[in-house]
């Protein structure tokens, strides 16, 4: 029985929580929040024997073999300078920090405190995407020339996103970390992305952020194969999770958010999905959202990880990857160039 420890209380949190419910072999034994009464509810809600308000605490308790980390992007390294210094193996949620800096001191810490880190980036480990992985490593579409991805939704649910400064970006960073590492997983990552090309504009929430709401990124690997990324936080209708995948053979489609179930409602049925637009009228719940989405795959994945002592195909120097494309789409935004990717061989190893 691994037994894990859970840093946070929210939205990401119930997710997780969610993805490990079917996950033999895994004990939540105890969570945390900074606020003591979300942390009793949280705990009463999933059946978690012991609530604690300060990381420390947490991971300090001589139970808890695993982390996880369902944070804010700022505390994400503030959680893995505690974890590993309690030499807690740790899986921490997307995107790994808020900028390349910050990802490679989690990265530095990791390897010296020894432990097993996991990077839990849900759209790599969706049953659509990697199923898609399967199709093209058996050659059906033949050689992988381009992708094209959209993340979109109409705007995050919690106050913390919306502060740019505080998060370290806008809906690139946010959903963009989604198809960025989904690029890496389908093309390879023995293929590294050479530069990249960004635009990012406020054009809704200007009330709420100063980050962009939305965002095209164009990544171009190695040998000139590209990616293409739309992420939008002005999307009405519901989320939108999509990749066509074009190959000298065939393409294929993965459309995660699409779901077989729709329903016309006069009264409102409680919750049907993430970020959905509306509770009556015609609504298209998602059944066993957290398999659909990658959580339940992922968190099974890791827990087979640390009990067998393997490091992670995802861990946080993938993590870093993805945060070094988004500081390079960032600049792209400020000087309308092409931008290189700049990666610490040290660091990637």
């Amino acid at each position: 029985m691994v037994k894990i420890g859970l840093l946070g209380s929210g939205f990401v949190a119930d997710f997780y929580m969610d993805g490990l419910r079917d996950v033999p072999g895994a004990e939540v034994v105890a969570n945390y929040s900074r606020s003591e009464k979300r942390a009793q509810e949280f705990g009463k809600r999933h059946g978690i024997p012991r609530q604690y308000t300060t990381m420390d605490a947490l991971c300090a308790d001589p139970d808890v073999q695993m982390v996880v980390i369902g944070l804010p992007n700022h505390l994400h390294l503030d959680a893995v300078r505690v974890a590993t210094a309690a030499k807690k193996a740790m899986v921490c949620t997307k995107p790994l920090a808020r900028s390349a800096s910050e990802a490679a001191e989690m990265v530095r810490l990791a390897r010296s405190a020894g432990v097993m880190h996991g990077y839990a980036e849900t759209e790599v480990f969706s049953p659509d995407v990697m199923k898609a992985r399967a199709i093209i490593e058996s050659g059906a579409v033949g050689d992988l020339l381009t992708i094209r991805a959209r993340e979109a939704h109409s705007g995050p649910h919690a106050a913390h996103f919306w502060n740019a400064q505080l998060a370290g970006g806008g809906a690139l960073l946010d959903m963009g970390c989604h198809t960025i590492e989904a690029a890496r997983y389908l093309f390879g990552k023995e293929h590294a992305i050479k530069d990249v090309f960004a635009w990012g504009a406020t054009l809704v929430h200007k009330e709420k952020t100063t980050g962009e709401d939305n965002a095209v990124l164009l990544l171009r690997l190695d040998d000139g194969r590209t990616s293409l990324t739309e992420a939008s936080w002005t999307a009405k209708g519901g989320m939108e999770l999509r990749n066509e995948i074009y190959g000298t053979k065939g393409r294929i489609v993965t459309d995660t958010s699409s779901t077989r179930v729709r329903a016309f409602i006069e009264e409102s049925a409680g919750y049907l999905m993430e970020k959905a637009d509306a509770e009556t009228g015609w609504v298209f719940p998602i059944p066993d959202e957290a398999r659909v989405y990658g959580y339940q795959e992922e968190m099974r994945y890791f827990v087979e990880c640390f009990a067998n002592k393997a490091m992670p195909r995802e861990n946080f120097v993938d993590g870093y990857v993805v945060n070094c494309v988004i500081d390079a789409a960032y600049a792209s935004m400020k000087s309308g160039h092409w931008e290189p990717v700049n990666v610490d061989r040290s660091v990637v190893g």
